[in-house]
């Protein structure tokens, strides 16, 4: 109103009303611990700590329920730190998280071929089709020489010019033995291996709670011809071992371990815990599914449900066990308290290798599973470090440290091809 008592203009003010309160699955303390370790590793790859260097570009972590789906853990580095847009970020600020690429989520945004901790997945499809059993040993010699245009041969022949030798599928994962798991690549064929990774929910969005999550890529014919390429038989062996078109984003991969872990039964990566509405009721999971869905536009579509012989599991699970106990994560697990089954795995993505580890924890009775993958980390077993801290975390074995307190101030080898 002006001084002579025109109205000059109108503001309607509203209490505010109360909203819903959200309740997430993520683990304050674990998630400190996990970006702590993550941070340190890629530091410590850098500086030479485990004997060679790598330029690490930066990595990811994330810790999943193998029962619930529940992510109790969720990295990303290069990170950020929230409390810069309290009150408004400076450009320099900006710019500098943007140069680094901090915005980007690897976690569900990035995609990388998952090299050799894929080889489960090709084993249980083997296996529960009767391509192999628990039992059957494929001999090794090196070189893999079914097609006379393409022969791949085994890291390990690259390495020490011959061949594994007589495996059997617990030994082949234990070894990483891409010529056992050529041959049954080449027996399944892709339709078969992209059912099964399909089911384990490679190449297809978790249908996680956050904006932009990536579909991935799952190798096919139907991947080949979409950038104008030939799909060959040889394609069948790069993919059974995880390249070719592959790839992935970890979460996608973290589901996949749970799965295996809890004995190939359908879980769906989560971060909310539970929403209470204003009014003192409880949405339904249904309910948050369906608006989910509906706000991120995502599809309906599920995948057929696939059961799976205990023997088969417990074969595949022994062979990840073997991996920390006398395999190329046992200089990490060794006199560790907790049992763990894990796979390592190097992956070639251009001039780069990504190092991965993905593992479970306890071995007898799957609660946790973790998953770690650091950009140009070189070997695998690098990357084991980052799970062991966060599985000590997770069964309390790090009570003698200091209590990490939150704070909620505002502020302003290589494995190649393997």
């Amino acid at each position: 109103m002006s001084v002579d008592g025109t109205v000059t203009g109108e503001t309607v003010t509203e209490e505010a009303k109360q909203g819903s309160t959200i309740a997430l699955t993520i683990d304050s303390k674990l998630q400190q611990v996990a970006e702590n370790a993550l941070k340190n590793n890629i530091n410590k790859i850098r500086s030479g700590g485990f004997s060679n260097s790598y330029n690490a570009k930066g990595g990811t972590v994330v810790v999943i329920d193998v029962h619930s789906g529940e992510i109790l853990a969720m990295a990303s580095n290069p990170d950020y730190n929230p409390n810069s847009w309290v009150g408004g970020i400076s450009t320099a600020e900006y710019n500098k998280i943007k140069e680094n690429n901090a915005l980007f989520n690897k976690a569900i945004q990035g995609a990388y071929a998952p090299g050799s901790i894929f080889k489960m997945v090709t084993a249980l499809a083997g296996l529960e089709t009767g391509a192999i059993s628990t039992s059957e040993k494929i001999n090794d010699t090196g070189r893999y020489t079914r097609y006379r245009d393409y022969q791949p041969v085994c890291w390990y022949y690259t390495s020490y010019h011959r061949g594994h030798g007589w495996q059997d599928v617990s030994g082949a994962i234990k070894n990483s033995c891409n010529y056992f798991f050529y041959e049954v690549g080449n027996r399944i064929g892709i339709q078969t291996l992209d059912k099964y990774a399909t089911y384990f929910g490679l190449g297809k969005k978790t249908k996680i709670e956050l904006p932009s999550e990536t579909s991935g890529t799952l190798a096919s014919p139907e991947a080949a011809k979409a950038l104008n390429e030939t799909w060959s038989a040889g394609q069948n062996l790069s993919a059974a071992i995880g390249q070719s078109y592959n790839n992935f984003s970890p979460i996608q991969i973290a589901k996949y371990i749970a799965m295996v872990a809890n004995g190939g039964n359908k879980i769906n990566p989560t971060l909310i815990k539970r929403i209470l509405n204003a009014d003192g009721t409880e949405s339904s999971k249904k309910e948050i599914e369906q608006y989910v869905k509906t706000k991120l536009n995502l599809d309906d579509t599920e995948t057929e449900n696939l059961t799976f012989s205990n023997a088969n599991i417990k074969a595949v699970l022994e062979g990840m066990r073997s991996v920390t106990e006398d395999g190329t994560a046992s200089s990490v697990f060794r006199n560790f308290d907790i049992e763990v089954g894990g796979k390592t795995g190097s992956a070639e993505a251009g001039q780069d290798v990504n190092a991965w580890f993905a593992g479970f924890a306890p071995f007898d009775d799957p609660e946790i599973a973790v998953v770690v993958m650091v950009e140009n980390g070189g070997h695998g077993f690098y990357t084991a470090e980052v799970a062991k801290e966060i599985i000590a975390e997770y069964f309390g074995m790090n009570l003698n440290e200091n209590e990490i307190q939150e704070n909620n101030q505002a502020i302003s080898y290589t494995e190649s091809i393997r």
